[in-house]
Formats: C-alpha cells, sequence, structure tokens
C-alpha cells in the first residue's frame, strides 16, 4: 500500500505502518488530503504491484547508514524512529525500488498477497501526540483467500448496524452535545429507563452479597490524590486543579479514597473484616479528544465501584467470591464466552516484591480454584497491586473489556487505615478494588452493540406498545396500560391516526419486545392480541394473564 501510495502521490513521507489485530493502516504525511475516493485508485495500484510479482528484500543496515539513506529521501519521520533503536543495525525491505524501515519478516514476494481491501481514511497525529503534526492514515485488510475477505465485509457490515451510536440516536437512547462539552453522555428517557434497570439489578444483587452501598462527593483537596499517588501514577488523566478560598481541589478521577475515609471514620475491629462498600459513583478522566469514540470512550462517566477491606489470609476467599459474583452478573446480561487474564507488576509500581508476590499468588490460587482458563498479562498490573482482567465477548465474537478485580497495599499504606486484631495490635488492611461491568457508560455501549438494539425484555426501555385500530379503541388500551403500568411495566400507546401496519412497523423499528393490537373483538372479549417483534404471534390474552406471562419474563431475566 505505501508503495502504491508513494506512486501516486511522490511527495509523501512515511510514518509507521503495523498489522494489527483487525487488519493493517500506515499513517502518511502527504502534500495533498487523500480522500475515500483515492482509495479505489490506491487499490489499482496496488494490484499492479501485485500482479508484477516482485520479491521481497531483507537488507540489514548499519545504523549511520540508514538515518543517512532516509535523511537523503526526506524521509523525517523514519529518520526519528532509527535514532529511538537501540541496536547497531537496523534491517530495511525492498521491492521494486521501493524501501521501507521494517524489523519483519515479510512474504516472499508481493505476488503472494491475494485478497485485500482498502477500508478508510483517519486522521492520526504523530506518535499519538496532539502537539505533533496530524497525519492521514489508511486502514485496510487482507485474507489469504477471497471468500475469507468476502465473509470479513460482511462482518464489518453487521458491525456498521450494530454501531451504538447510529442506534443510540435512532432509538433515541442518549446523546452528545458540543455545547456541554465532547465525553459527556445525555441519557434520554429511553436511555436512562434501560440504565434505571441496570442499577436496580446491580442494587440488589450487592445488597444480597452483603455489600453496603455508599455515596460520595465529585470532588476533594488537591492533597487527597498526593497522598494516593494519583498525583504521581495518574496526572495525566486528570484535570487541572481549582481553586477554592485558597486550597486546591481536584475532581475525582477514583473513588478509592472515599470509600477509605468511610473506613477510617471510625476504629474497626478484625471482627468486621472482610467490609465491602459499593458505589454508583461518577468520575472523570481527562481523554484526548481524538480517542473520544461514543459511549466507548467518554469523560465522564459511572463505575460500578465497589472496594473490599480484609486481611491478608481473606483475599483468596474474596477474590473467589468476586469471580463468581461477577460471572453471574456478566451472564445475566447475555455474556456467558469470555477471557480472562492475570496482569503482573510494571515497571513502574509501589509497595515491596514480596507484597506483590504474595497478591499475584492470592489473584493466581483464587482462579485456580475456581477452574477458571486464563492466560498471564506481564507488566500489566496497575502501578498499586496486580488485578484480574475479565474480557466478555459480545453476539458477533468481539472482545470487551469490563470486569476488574484488583488488590492494593498501596492505598491502605499512604493513607494509614488500620484495624484492631485480636491481640489488641492495629494491623494494615488489604484493599481489593473490583468492578463488574467497568462504567455504566461503556457497557451500555456494548450492550446495544451485543442485543443490535433488540434488547431482552427485562432491559426494553418500552416493555410494551398498545396499538389502536381506531379511535374507539383508545379508552380501552388506556385501562390495559393503566394495569400493565401498577404492575411495573412499561409501556408505550400509540394513538396515531394512522393504519395499523405503519403502527406495528414503528414499534418494531424501536425494537419494543411485544405489542398489543387492540380493535372491536378485543374489546368485546376484554382480551388483547399479542406478537412479538419478530412477527410470532402470542394470541388473545386476557389483561391478568398478559401480566403474568410479562412478569415471569421480567423476573426470570430471560434472553430472547
Amino acid at each position: 500500500m505505501a508503495h502504491a501510495v508513494k506512486e501516486l502521490f511522490p511527495n509523501t513521507r512515511f510514518a509507521i505502518g503495523p498489522a494489527i489485530a483487525d487488519g493493517f493502516y500506515y499513517d502518511f504525511d502527504c502534500d495533498r488530503s487523500i480522500t475515500e475516493e483515492d482509495l479505489p485508485r490506491i487499490e489499482e495500484k496496488m494490484k499492479e504491484i501485485i500482479k508484477n510479482n516482485r520479491p521481497f528484500v531483507r537488507r540489514e543496515l548499519p545504523k549511520e547508514e540508514a538515518l543517512k539513506f532516509f535523511r537523503e529521501r526526506g524521509e523525517i519521520y523514519k529518520v526519528e524512529l532509527i535514532e529511538a533503536i537501540p541496536d547497531e543495525t537496523v534491517s530495511v525491505y525492498e521491492e521494486d525500488g521501493f524501501v521501507d524501515l521494517c524489523r519483519g519478516p515479510h512474504l516472499e514476494s508481493t505476488g503472494k498477497v491475494k485478497a485485500f481491501k482498502l477500508l478508510s481514511i483517519a486522521g492520526a497525529y504523530w506518535r499519538g501526540d496532539e502537539k505533533n503534526k496530524m497525519l492521514q492514515r489508511i486502514y485496510g485488510v487482507s485474507f489469504p483467500a477471497k471468500d475469507e475477505l468476502k465473509k470479513h465485509l460482511e462482518f464489518l457490515e453487521e458491525v456498521k448496524k450494530r454501531d451504538h451510536r447510529r442506534l443510540g440516536r435512532e432509538l433515541d437512547l442518549f446523546s452528545m452535545n458540543d455545547d456541554i462539552g465532547p465525553g459527556l453522555v445525555l441519557w434520554h428517557p429511553r436511555g436512562a429507563a434501560i440504565r434505571r434497570a441496570i442499577e436496580n439489578f446491580w442494587l440488589d444483587e450487592h445488597s444480597k452479597a452483603g455489600y453496603q452501598v455508599l455515596y460520595t462527593p465529585h470532588m476533594a483537596k488537591l492533597d487527597l490524590w498526593r497522598k494516593t499517588g494519583h498525583v504521581d501514577f495518574y496526572k495525566d488523566n486528570m484535570y487541572s486543579p481549582m481553586e477554592i478560598e485558597g486550597l486546591e481541589y481536584e475532581i475525582k478521577p477514583m473513588n478509592c479514597p472515599f470509600h477509605v475515609s468511610v473506613f477510617k471514620s471510625r476504629l474497626r475491629s478484625y471482627r468486621d473484616l472482610p467490609l465491602r462498600f459499593a458505589e454508583l459513583g461518577t468520575v472523570y478522566r481527562y481523554e484526548r479528544s481524538g480517542v473520544l469514540h461514543g459511549l466507548l470512550r467518554v469523560r465522564g462517566f459511572t463505575q460500578d465501584d465497589a472496594h473490599i477491606f480484609c486481611m491478608e489470609d481473606q483475599i483468596g476467599d474474596e477474590v473467589s467470591k468476586v469471580l463468581q459474583f461477577t460471572l453471574y452478573i456478566l451472564r445475566t446480561f447475555g455474556f456467558s464466552d469470555y477471557d480472562i487474564y492475570l496482569s503482573t507488576r510494571p515497571e513502574k509500581y509501589v509497595g515491596t516484591e514480596e507484597a506483590w508476590k504474595k497478591a499475584t499468588a492470592a489473584l493466581e490460587n483464587a482462579l485456580e480454584l475456581k477452574g477458571l482458563k486464563y492466560e498471564v498479562d506481564p507488566g500489566e498490573g496497575v502501578f498499586y497491586g496486580p488485578k484480574i482482567d475479565i474480557k466478555v465477548r459480545d453476539s458477533l465474537g468481539r472482545q470487551w473489556q469490563c470486569s476488574t478485580i484488583q488488590v492494593d497495599f498501596n492505598v491502605p499504606e499512604r493513607l494509614d487505615i488500620t484495624y484492631r486484631g485480636a491481640d489488641s495490635k492495629d494491623y494494615r488492611p488489604i484493599m481489593i478494588h473490583r468492578a463488574l461491568m467497568g462504567s455504566l457508560e461503556r457497557f451500555f455501549g456494548i450492550l446495544i452493540e451485543h442485543y443490535g438494539g433488540a434488547f431482552p425484555l427485562w432491559l426494553s426501555p418500552v416493555q410494551i406498545s398498545i396499538l389502536t385500530i381506531s379511535e374507539r379503541h383508545v379508552e380501552y388500551c388506556r385501562r390495559i396500560a393503566d394495569s400493565l403500568i401498577a404492575e411495573g411495566i412499561r409501556v408505550d400507546i400509540n394513538e396515531e391516526n394512522e393504519k395499523i401496519g405503519y403502527k406495528i412497523r414503528k414499534a418494531a423499528v424501536l425494537k419494543t419486545p411485544y405489542m398489543c393490537i387492540i380493535g372491536d373483538s378485543e374489546m368485546e372479549k376484554n382480551t388483547v392480541n399479542t406478537r412479538k417483534r419478530n412477527g410470532e404471534n402470542i394470541g388473545e390474552l386476557t389483561v391478568d394473564k398478559l401480566v403474568a406471562f410479562l412478569k415471569d419474563e421480567i423476573s426470570n431475566r430471560r434472553q430472547s
């Protein structure tokens, strides 16, 4: 692709062009704007290069020679990359006169490339830093056979149909407004109804699991974040402090210190432990505008956060309980396929190696005892301790990071929290951070795409739509609606002066799970004619039977 771009736009300079999990991209610094309309031309030139079937030739060059080579050609980005390489030599690949810096390996020749497609163009800052120049990035994908490419392109079309940003707009679930600010979410009534169902379920289950729910402020003195280490380790994701009456305050990027403050509010005994605090706490983190992405990457979001304060010999048991609780919550939302990762000590960390070893072993033992398969993710722990990450796979097989369980021996030390032991001495508790869904905003975006907007009954913003055939049926429909609402069922009545076919299509477009069609026959028999959104006819039911039918599906949280 880079060779083709050079042929078509000779003044282009090249940055980075890696293979990625779902294809490849290359970043270009071109003297003209490359547009979507240029992609077919680039593809045609690529096909010519492939047809020529020229070999890829690898050469090892001394670093100084490589620097001279790329400097002479004005390839400033390649020069910067080479300067950062610690080795004495670097490798380049050449085919038919086109030379590029690359570690390799490559195919034998250009003719080995079979099926490919250029997908899109985007802007990308050099080295991901908004202070640097904006480059043009072309994304593409390649497969060894045309049928595999065709299948992948069909998959991408399905991904487009399920895009939560599009469905969020079409189903009137949420929006974002530039007047308010990027990355800040407005929950519309329909989206808020789903959020309320999620929150009610979350609160009920946490109460059953022995958690105590907290509410905490949205900001605190900057000194608190200095004590926790966030100013040292996390400041790039925090907003600028504000001054109030001569003191600096910071809006919260985390809920943890507040939960610690509640723990410290009175003397705690070993008999109190484990102590489980939970909160649906809204936090604020500075995300660069270039990485904001609908609900999946925002600046203000609500975490389903919890912190467990326990003794060292309770870590394994508590982590096991959290794992079991997490998988139950995920299954309830329709996620039964997942991957588990154990993330170990990063380069920058706090605490002793001995403490890290104990914490990592406790997480590992809990996974082993539960018989859960996992992979070790070296160096990907957080600065204050190791963690378990659970990544769910949605209905399209895509992987999403949701749940995390983290062992922390940093914050208890920094904020000096203790409990009184059986021997009347003070001891330092261990703190376990855990989030089951991650953030409500991100989890909601994942749910939209997982279900394609067609939520199961218990989550649907409107659970049943009552459709009148004519105006004389309105009063009867309202009485039915009142009966359903009194039972906690979310109802919508369509009284528009439109044909019933239009009303059915409108309810189907909004992906309403059930519809009641009311005409003369239903009024005479005091029944409702009920159908599913997929067209399946349930038949005529009395209102009492309809209520029982719906409440059974809602209370069991069935997926269909």
